[in-house]
């Protein structure tokens, strides 16, 4: 009889052969299997990559370049190597033989390496004085060619996209014609000579013509109007744009009330755009002196210097996520978050033979406010103040497709109707890279790192005005902005209270103030001249402004004491709440067994 240590070593000794024998299996035959649990997909590849992959028509080559040796020695950097590889890996799996990959290793002093600074990349230098090779060439069966010079940790979060991107550019090798019209500093302002990150992206993925300010024609070649924040345009100009659009062609435009990103290009620019009757024939209303403001997306910003109050809500800075954007258009379906700087409205005009679909709006928690009222508000504490909310859903962005009538009839020349491809936005700072972009210089290049989606819109509006939707998945699935709506509701909720009560404090504070100075000055400033009755009423003025001053601090004491407890809640039931659901579990189940035993044993 096999003795109870023998068993036990001998389960043992099976379990480690097993847990072997199972672990070389699956690295023979299941090295691409893995397990997403992340709740956008964060690690599988998105249907716009496999349609980009199934596309392929001819071969693509892709040289994956990695210092192995010098790698090594950096964590960070060789797990992101192994991330990289095993996706190029599956990539390939994919390409049904048209994708072709070759890894290099540029070792020192080799033709390999070489050949990696040949093609562009970037080599990053370490502490030791030797440098790390970590990018990506790639080549189709033509003369095109793509480069990634180093995979920077910053954009990690954005591996796929850049992949699928360049494979995409490399598959599709003619860029479609964008013809640009802008009075943004796109190219770089006087205190920052670095082009806008979007004008950067859109340059690199399209073929980018931007039209001189004395423009008479729309050029032939041009597949797409781009008109961002456009400016005293004459007569002919704008015929030639309603030409171009009744004719069959599209448009993306950009329109504000209060642009703040032209205000830095110089002070000719203007702070508000339209396209005249162009909007109108076209079925869209667009009032360009009123500017949105939304108590529900308002942004935070600093309030100052008092350390109390770190920040108070901006109502015409939005931060918009997406309940507010259109789930079933491909330009907003898979957007995360948009910030927009004193945006306007647009609405369809009664009776316009338009089709107006929202896709970007405000909450109901907004209403207008004219520009010049807005500009005499100086104190952005106040403007939280002049919400009035309507109820209404403004919209901010719009696609307008359908037959229209010619803006100009009598005009030479003129396009009498056709169909119109339009998406509107009402706000121009979507461009600006301070509302969404950290652009960095890393081994003499600019990285950018969004934490906004504004960019992937406008790139988004492009690519699907240009007729492909195949990176837009790609674009905002990485992001993992996941805000606590319920904090935000309750602080929101909790600042309006705040204010309110504060103005009425303050407003007693000040009554009281004025009535002890006057006391004070009827006096000339003599406190023996004063009346018992007058000492009397200073001492209780006093003391009402003592307690008026502790209301205050009570109140911004109190601001947060709703989203304190609730954070306090949420640790408890993180920290606490599991170990206490298990060790229940755990009491009930031995009780159980215990039951159970005692009946069998009677």
């Amino acid at each position: 009889m096999i003795s109870r240590r023998t068993y036990a070593f001998s389960a043992l000794a099976l379990a480690a052969l097993l847990f072997v024998g199972i672990n070389i299996l699956a690295g023979n035959f299941f090295t691409g299997a893995r397990l997403d649990l992340t709740r956008n997909g964060q690690f599988t590849l998105s249907r716009g990559t496999r349609d980009i992959l199934v596309k392929l028509q001819e071969p693509v080559t892709l040289k994956f370049y990695y210092s192995r040796t010098t790698g090594a020695r950096y964590a960070s950097t060789a797990s992101y190597a192994k991330r990289v590889r095993d996706l190029l890996d599956e990539y390939v799996a994919l390409g049904h033989g048209k994708l072709i990959l070759q890894e290099i290793d540029p070792e020192p002093f080799t033709p390999e390496e070489d050949q990696a600074g040949a093609a562009g990349l970037t080599p990053a230098p370490t502490d030791r004085g030797d440098v790390v090779y970590f990018g990506l060439s790639g080549s189709n069966s033509i003369d095109g060619h793509q480069t990634i010079a180093y995979f920077a940790a910053a954009r990690e979060a954005y591996l796929e996209y850049d992949l699928s991107a360049l494979i995409y550019h490399l598959a599709t090798p003619k860029k479609p014609a964008i013809g640009l019209l802008t009075a943004l500093p796109v190219m770089g302002a006087p205190q920052n000579p670095q082009p806008l990150a979007a004008y950067a992206a859109l340059a690199q993925e399209y073929d980018v013509t931007t039209l001189t300010n004395d423009f008479t024609a729309i050029p032939a070649n041009i597949d797409l109007l781009v008109l961002a924040h456009p400016q005293q345009l004459s007569p002919p100009q704008l015929l030639a744009i309603d030409n171009f659009v009744l004719g069959g062609h599209r448009a993306l435009i950009f329109v504000d009330p209060l642009s703040e990103l032209a205000q830095q290009g110089g002070p000719q620019s203007a702070l508000s755009s339209d396209l005249g009757p162009l909007l109108h024939s076209w079925g869209v209303d667009f009032p360009a002196n009123m500017v949105l403001l939304d108590r529900a997306s308002a942004q935070q910003v600093a309030a100052g210097s008092d350390p109390r109050e770190p920040s108070i809500a901006y109502p015409i800075w939005l931060h918009l996520t997406p309940q507010d954007f259109d789930p079933r258009d491909p330009v907003t379906a898979s957007l995360q978050n948009i910030n927009m700087a004193t945006a306007g409205e647009i609405a369809p005009l009664r009776g316009a033979t338009t089709i107006f679909h929202t896709l970007i709006s405000s909450s109901d928690q907004a209403n207008m406010m004219d520009r010049a009222q807005l500009m005499n508000l100086r104190d952005p504490s106040h403007l939280i103040d002049a919400v009035r909310p309507t109820g209404v859903r403004y919209a901010l962005a719009a696609r307008i497709t359908g037959p229209a009538q010619t803006a100009f009839p009598n005009a030479p020349g003129a396009v009498a109707k056709g169909n119109v491809q339009l998406m509107i936005i009402a706000d121009s700072d979507v461009w600006d890279d301070r509302f969404w972009v950290h652009v960095s210089n890393q081994l003499g290049r600019p990285v950018a790192d969004p934490f906004a989606d504004n960019g992937a819109l406008i790139l988004n509006a492009v690519e699907n005005l240009t007729g492909s939707d195949d990176l837009i998945s790609l674009r905002t699935r990485a992001s993992s902005d996941r805000p606590f709506t319920v904090v935000q509701a309750l602080r929101q909720t909790a600042e309006v209270k705040y204010r309110e009560t504060e103005t009425a404090l303050q407003s007693s504070l000040t009554q009281a103030q004025q009535a002890l100075r006057q006391l004070q000055q009827g006096a000339g400033g003599n406190a023996i001249t004063l009346t018992q009755k007058q000492k009397d009423e200073i001492d209780r003025l006093r003391r009402g402004m003592a307690e008026t001053r502790g209301q205050l601090r009570d109140v911004q004491h109190n601001l947060r004491a709703e989203v304190d407890a609730l954070g306090n809640r949420l640790a408890f039931l993180n920290i606490f709440g599991v170990p206490i659901l298990v060790g229940a579990f755990a009491l009930v189940l031995g009780l159980i067994r215990r039951g159970r035993r005692a009946r069998r044993t009677a």
